[in-house]
């Protein structure tokens, strides 16, 4: 049996003992931001769980907000790598095209679901923030320029009148309904009736659909949502 592939989040590595600290810092404010937001975290919490003093962050960082630039700068940057890894051609030689896909779905499925909080934060504090649209627009190319390097190689798949653009919107489409469901609307699918396998399958075929590719898998079982679950 083929093994499934499987994709993981690239970590920045941890270097001196300045940068450790500084991670430290960084994955303290990033755990406490998934649990209960910016607004309901104080300087204090962020140093007692990254077990350094109140005075150490604020060498760092000038307030808070500081330290949401910093996370959004860290969240950008391993998000690239991630992108560089999981969209190298080479990677794929030997996978079928849904495959491809179906892998993305999960892991895109498995950032947002697992950052929803972190997300959230960078939206309602960094949405009208020069530097941070910046940044998301930097990553949003350079992610969908990778994207466009896999796909295009297999050009051949995609019956779309205009591919390019197909890859772009309907990757815009998979993104857009992820970034609603898990940060806007604060709930979970499978707290609504859908499992995550399903919700991988299904937006990953919708995906297949919009490109014109044929749609080979079969859904997993169980793939029906609860009666009043999605709305």
């Amino acid at each position: 049996m083929k093994k499934k592939v499987e994709l993981q989040w690239v970590r920045a590595p941890h270097q001196d003992r300045s940068r450790k600290t500084l991670m430290r810092i960084l994955d303290a404010g990033e755990a406490l931001l998934l649990e209960r937001g910016l607004e309901a975290v104080s300087v204090a919490e962020i140093a007692a769980k990254a077990g350094v003093s109140v005075g150490a962050i604020y060498a760092r960082f000038r307030d808070k907000n500081g330290l949401l630039q910093v996370l959004h700068e860290r969240f950008c940057e391993e998000a690239a790598a991630t992108a560089d890894l999981a969209l190298a051609p080479a990677r794929w030689e030997d996978a079928a095209t849904d495959e491809i896909i179906g892998v993305i779905t999960a892991l895109l499925v498995r950032v947002y679901s697992e950052r929803a909080g972190l997300l959230r934060a960078f939206l309602l504090h960094g949405g009208n923030d020069p530097y941070f649209q910046e940044r998301e627009d930097k990553l949003g190319a350079h992610f969908l320029a990778r994207l466009e390097e896999l796909l295009l190689s297999r050009r051949e798949e995609i019956h779309h009148p205009e591919p390019v653009l197909a890859i772009s919107f309907g990757m815009g489409l998979v993104l857009g309904w992820l970034q609603s469901t898990f940060v806007l609307c604060q709930s979970l699918p499978a707290e609504r009736g859908l499992p995550t396998a399903t919700l991988e399958f299904e937006l990953a075929r919708a995906y297949q659909a919009y490109l014109g590719m044929p749609l080979t898998a079969d859904p997993p079982e169980l793939a029906v949502p609860k009666a009043g679950g999605m709305r």
